[in-house]
């Protein structure tokens, strides 16, 4: 017959059993991962599996509330939290939005034929996050989108496994052509043994690496820039180019707008890297944001004296395999 301590025991076995299958994927995917600090990758796979035990921890708090082992106030605690923490980790990441904006890019004339710019960042491909089921949705998003171009930010990785050339296949199916640079996660950590792999995995899935080479279009051209903590965001050669058409600037890190020289029409750049926070809380990701953009850049457009900068939150996750408040986005820029 079954009473409340037997109910609680089996809670503790799934708890205990699903510890140790957390365990075991932890070590199996850090022996897997590209990394220089094997210690710290497997610090945060074991986080992200064991957050696998906020659901049975959900249901336990129910029934320990209802059987009385918790107080009212317990019960209200733990369920409020694992909620809060189950939303976060398991339905927000997968809750790919899509922002639409438009921007004049020639103050001169309008464009002919406004062109409609998609542009993703900060995917992670690695501990966290940008796995099969993920980038599916933004391929889907993307195509339903029908962008005439989609430009990617940079931090395609994070600690990826060995097998990245696989994990973006999908990426083939977008039904536009994809401009890229890389972030800081891509060139800095986890650092050099990625650089190759990254390389062969964008070009064998129809992903063209602009970094330090401009592409032509009717009415504008596309430059990419490298990334700016890295050292790469060389951007004095931009007078000396042709300046008969606006420029769109593809650069990962916001703050390198700062960098932008005097051109004879302003130019607009795209970013991510800040992921607009990641995890929305009063106070404390202000804080933390303060670390991450020394120009204030947080989401949206931002003016600065040469150039104006826009801020995408990206879909990836780095840290914590949260987010809360800040849902990843997609953002379709119509320029006129």
């Amino acid at each position: 017959m079954w009473n409340s301590d037997s109910v609680i025991l089996v809670f503790y076995i799934i708890f205990l059993i699903l510890a140790l299958w957390g365990l075991v994927q932890a070590w199996i995917h850090q022996a897997r991962t590209e990394t220089i600090h094997p210690f710290k990758a497997f610090v945060h796979l074991l986080a992200f599996y064991l957050s696998y035990l906020l659901i049975p921890l959900w249901f336990f708090s129910l029934y320990a509330g209802w059987s009385g082992f918790y107080s009212l106030h317990q019960t209200a605690f733990v369920f409020l939290l694992s909620t809060l923490l189950i939303y976060a980790r398991f339905i927000e990441p997968h809750l790919v939005h899509v922002k639409y904006h438009q921007y004049r890019l020639n103050p001169k004339h309008e464009f002919r034929k406004s062109v409609k710019v998609a542009l993703i960042a900060d995917m992670h491909v690695g501990l966290f996050s940008g796995h099969e089921r993920q980038l599916k949705i933004i391929v889907e998003k993307l195509n339903q989108a029908k962008p005439d171009l989609v430009v990617v930010a940079g931090d395609w990785t994070y600690e990826p496994e060995n097998r990245l050339v696989q994990e973006l296949e999908v990426l083939k199916q977008i039904q536009a052509p994809v401009y890229s640079v890389n972030g800081n996660h891509d060139e800095q950590y986890p650092g050099p043994p990625i650089q190759a792999l990254l390389s062969e995995a964008l070009s064998q899935n129809d992903v063209m690496d602009i970094e330090g080479k401009i592409v032509e279009f009717d009415e504008f051209r596309l430059v990419g820039i490298g990334d700016l903590w890295a050292g790469k965001a060389n951007m004095r050669f931009l007078p000396e180019l042709p300046q008969d058409k606006p420029w769109l600037i593809l650069s990962h890190n916001p703050d390198t707008v700062d960098m932008v020289p005097e051109l004879k029409m302003r130019p607009l750049m795209l970013s991510g890297h800040t992921h607009g926070g990641q995890i929305e809380l009063p106070w404390i990701t202000s804080y933390v944001m303060k670390r991450v953009s020394i120009l204030g850049h947080k989401r949206g457009f931002y003016t600065h004296e040469h150039a104006d900068v826009f801020v995408t939150v990206g879909t990836g996750m780095v840290g914590v395999p949260f987010r809360f408040r800040v849902p990843p986005t997609i953002d379709i820029i119509e320029l006129k």
